[in-house]
């Protein structure tokens, strides 16, 4: 199995995985780039598959179809453009011969969903949307505080090796912020600068490994008490036993970083 992020608009990815000859596009919000490297690779476009109804995760869906006949699937309870097959926590599919279990992350948007599937090539994978992003999160534009850290619990608990793969190349603003919380956590200051490097050669610092991001994402950290006490100094009602009113904190305190 090969993946590859498909950079698009500024800083989104559209992810292919696929096995030489069939492949699934997480989230295209543009076509062109899935449509270019499909011909490229001369690859058969099995599905699509989308978390959430953002155009920047949606606006290719229609015309990857039209072009592919691929078949859509999307969260149950938004408006992802039809024909699509409804998706929600619980369910499960076998695209390219794997099978792959949804998780209802709801936060960013209502009813944001997750692709996960535990044995990709040895490891597992993850499609995680706009919900949990290198060193950081989504907005709340949706959903509640307690949502978002609640769906970022549900992710916590996979496994370490798990490969997250994001839809947007944040990375650097996050892991500032993570620093701004978190001064003296070296696992932070060191990952970052592998990112710049990263970046500064034109490449990708996506997927993440989930292992990783325990030791440095401030938003799966929120019941420690460095991240509480940094939450506390920007909001000082911030109770610092509550991990929901920290993650609040810290993702107000994000909203203006």
């Amino acid at each position: 199995m090969h993946l590859l992020p498909l950079p698009a608009f500024n800083d989104n990815y559209i992810w292919l995985l696929h096995d030489g000859q069939h492949a699934l596009i997480v989230d295209p919000g543009q076509a062109a780039p899935a449509l270019e490297a499909l011909r490229r690779l001369d690859l058969q476009l099995q599905a699509i598959v989308v978390t959430h109804h953002h155009g920047d995760h949606t606006g290719g869906v229609a015309e990857l179809r039209e072009a592919t006949g691929a078949r859509v699937y999307g969260p149950a309870t938004e408006d992802i453009p039809q024909p699509c097959q409804p998706m929600q926590g619980g369910d499960s599919l076998v695209l390219l011969g794997l099978q792959w279990q949804v998780i209802d992350v709801p936060g960013h948007t209502a009813g944001h969903i997750a692709y996960y599937c535990a044995d990709v090539a040895g490891q597992p994978i993850l499609f995680c949307g706009d919900t949990l992003f290198s060193g950081g999160c989504g907005r709340l534009f949706e959903g509640t505080p307690a949502q978002m850290h609640a769906s970022l619990s549900a992710l916590a608990a996979l496994p370490a090796n798990t490969r997250v793969c994001a839809a947007h190349e944040y990375t650097l603003s996050n892991l500032r912020f993570a620093q701004a919380v978190e001064p003296d956590n070296q696992d932070i200051a060191r990952y970052l600068a592998h990112c710049e490097q990263l970046r500064d050669r034109g490449e990708p610092t996506l997927p993440a490994q989930l292992g990783n991001e325990l030791r440095i994402n401030p938003f799966l950290r929120c019941s420690l008490a460095p991240v509480a006490r940094a939450a506390q100094q920007f909001d000082p009602s911030t109770p610092s036993s509550d991990s929901v009113a920290v993650f609040a904190a810290l993702r107000r305190w994000k909203n203006q970083f």
